[in-house]
């Protein structure tokens, strides 16, 4: 009798991490699988230049995202153990509500995502794919520093925005919570301490990330 569950090879799950790819870089999160954290809250009175600075920060939140949704794919796609695989298969879901609530609020604010997008998928892609061949625990090990370090922005960006501005306050909250829940899946999980000079260097590369989401 045929099983009712079907086994993925390498190749099936590389056409389907390259539909992911495109939707990602296309900007089409147009739906999530949660509610928008701002919910019904109104928008806030913002001055052109608060505006401005506010749309940079989601900007740069919602690369952020594109990069994370790229390493979890990478790492799917590589990770040899199923239930290390299916555990970043489930961030990279929850990573998607996050690029539909910054894609709206970037709508709302009159502004679009950074142009610089599909290269920082490109580049997060190879960088998870590579940490799953290099073993689960790595994988999971870039997992954790990754979250570490997008909670450290996501706090400096809920200090940083209008205090007037609830709407994105909600979104980045509830991306809070969400990142540091994953950075601490990946710590269960048997994530790995990653040497100083990887973390100095994911640190550098996401300031060069920063500085150009904000502005373009």
């Amino acid at each position: 009798m045929p099983s009712s569950s079907r086994q993925f090879s390498l190749f099936d799950r590389f056409i389907h991490h390259t539909d992911d790819a495109l939707r990602t870089i296309a900007g089409t999160h147009t739906e999530s699988l949660r509610a928008n954290p701002a919910g019904e809250v109104p928008e806030a009175q913002l001055s052109e230049a608060e505006k401005t600075h506010t749309a940079g920060l989601m900007r740069v939140n919602h690369t952020g995202e594109v990069c994370a949704q790229a390493l979890y794919q990478g790492q799917a796609l590589t990770a040899r153990l199923p239930r290390v695989r299916k555990s970043m298969e489930s961030a990279a879901k929850e990573e998607e509500d996050h690029l539909a609530w910054c894609e709206e609020r970037l709508r709302e604010l009159d502004s679009h995502p950074s142009v610089f997008n599909p290269a920082w998928y490109v580049m997060s892609f190879g960088i998870g794919a590579a940490a799953g061949f290099a073993g689960d625990k790595w994988s999971l090990g870039f997992v954790e520093e990754t979250e570490v370090q997008v909670c450290a922005h996501l706090s400096e960006h809920l200090e940083n925005l209008p205090p007037q501005d609830t709407r994105s306050h909600k979104i980045l909250s509830q991306m809070h919570k969400d990142e540091a829940q994953h950075a601490q899946m990946a710590k269960r999980a048997g994530a790995a301490s990653l040497p100083k000079p990887i973390k100095k260097l994911m640190s550098s590369v996401s300031k060069v990330m920063t500085s150009t989401a904000y502005k373009i």
